[in-house]
C-alpha cells in the first residue's frame, strides 16, 4: 500500500485530491483528527510517514511544512506557488519536462492555474525558435469562480450576492500575478507577460489567450501548429486543428475534464494561441494526481476524466 497525506485538505485542491483518492485501491490516505490538522508535530509525524505527501497550503505554511520532511523518501507534491521557481524542485508538467523527470524527482512543484496554459503555449515555441526569448507577451485569461477557494465560491453562490458578480470582473490590476514568475521562467522568457486574468460567472473551467502578431514569430501559424502536434503526443494535453463552436470557444469546454487544449486560430498578420482546460483539473488536482500517477509507475490517466 502506498501511503498518502494531504496537508490542507480542508481546501478546494485538497478536498478534490481526498475524494478522488480516498477509494482508490491500492493507496492507505493517513489522515489527522481535526483537533491536529494544524498541529506541528502531527503533521510532522504523517508527512514521514507518507509516501507521497500532497501540500494543498498557503504558501508560508507549505514551506513550513517542507522544513518538517527529513524522510529521503518521501516525495513532496506541492500545489501552492512557493516552490515553482525554486532550485531543487521539479516543475509538475509532465509533457514539458518529461515523464522521467517526474519519475525520479523528490520535490514537485505543481503548476499554477493561469500558467498551466500559458507554459503550455509558449514554452515550446520559445524552445523551437519561433518566439524569441525576450518577447514580450500579452495573456489574458478566463477562469470560473472556483478558482478563488472557498471564500469566492461563498460569494459567488450566496443568494444575496454583489450584482457586480453577475459579469467577467479582470483582476491582477497591479501586474504582480503570482503566476508571472514560473509564467517566464519556465518558458525561458527575459520579461514577464502583460498578464489579464478574468473571473466569470461560471464554476470551473479556464481559457488562456497568448496573441501574438505574425510579425513576431519566426515562422508561420503552420509551424505553430506542427510544434503543438509534435510535443503534445499524449492523452492529456492535445492540439486541436479545428475547434470551432460557431464562431466561439467557450471557457467552459473542459469543465470536469482533467485535460487541455490547444488551439492555434487567426492568420498570417494576427494569430490567437489559446489553451483551454478546467481549472480545477489540468490547473489543479488532476495535474497533482497525474504527477502522482507516474511516480507510482501507473498509466498517468489513472483515476482522470478526459
Amino acid at each position: 500500500m502506498t501511503k498518502i497525506f494531504i496537508d490542507g485538505s480542508a481546501g478546494t485542491t485538497g478536498l478534490r485530491i481526498r475524494e478522488r483518492l480516498e477509494n482508490r485501491p491500492g493507496l492507505d490516505i493517513l489522515t489527522l483528527p481535526e483537533e491536529l490538522r494544524k498541529d506541528p508535530e502531527a503533521r510532522r509525524v504523517a508527512l514521514n510517514s507518507a509516501d507521497i505527501a500532497f501540500l494543498c497550503l498557503p504558501d508560508a505554511a507549505a514551506r513550513e511544512a517542507v522544513a518538517l520532511v527529513d524522510n529521503p523518501d518521501t516525495v513532496i507534491i506541492d500545489t501552492s506557488t512557493a516552490h515553482r521557481t525554486a532550485d531543487g524542485w521539479t516543475y509538475g508538467f509532465p509533457e514539458l519536462v518529461g515523464k522521467d523527470a517526474i519519475k525520479n524527482a523528490k520535490r514537485i512543484a505543481n503548476p499554477g492555474c493561469h500558467a498551466s496554459g500559458f507554459v503550455a503555449l509558449v514554452a515550446p515555441l520559445v524552445k523551437a525558435g519561433l518566439i524569441a526569448k525576450d518577447a514580450k507577451l500579452t495573456c489574458f485569461s478566463l477562469t470560473g469562480y472556483s478558482g478563488g477557494g472557498k471564500p469566492m465560491i461563498a460569494d459567488y453562490q450566496s443568494e444575496n450576492r454583489d450584482p457586480l458578480l453577475d459579469a467577467p470582473r479582470q483582476y491582477g490590476l497591479g501586474q504582480t500575478h503570482k503566476h508571472l514568475p514560473e509564467m517566464a521562467k519556465v518558458c525561458g522568457l527575459v520579461n514577464d507577460p502583460i498578464f489579464c486574468p478574468i473571473v466569470g460567472d461560471f464554476y470551473s473551467g479556464m481559457e488562456v489567450t497568448v496573441p501574438l502578431f505574425g510579425c513576431d514569430v519566426k515562422g508561420t501559424i503552420e509551424d505553430i501548429k506542427s510544434v503543438y502536434y509534435h510535443t503534445y503526443t499524449g492523452r492529456l494535453v492535445t492540439f486541436n486543428h479545428q475547434a470551432d463552436e460557431g464562431g466561439f470557444l467557450s471557457a467552459a469546454a473542459l469543465s470536469g475534464s482533467d485535460g487541455m487544449q490547444l488551439t492555434a486560430t487567426g492568420n498570417a498578420d494576427r494569430i490567437l494561441l489559446t489553451a483551454r482546460f478546467d481549472n480545477l483539473g489540468k490547473g489543479a488536482s488532476g495535474a497533482a494526481i497525474q504527477n502522482m500517477n507516474i511516480l507510482l509507475g501507473v498509466d498517468e490517466t489513472t483515476g482522470l476524466s478526459i
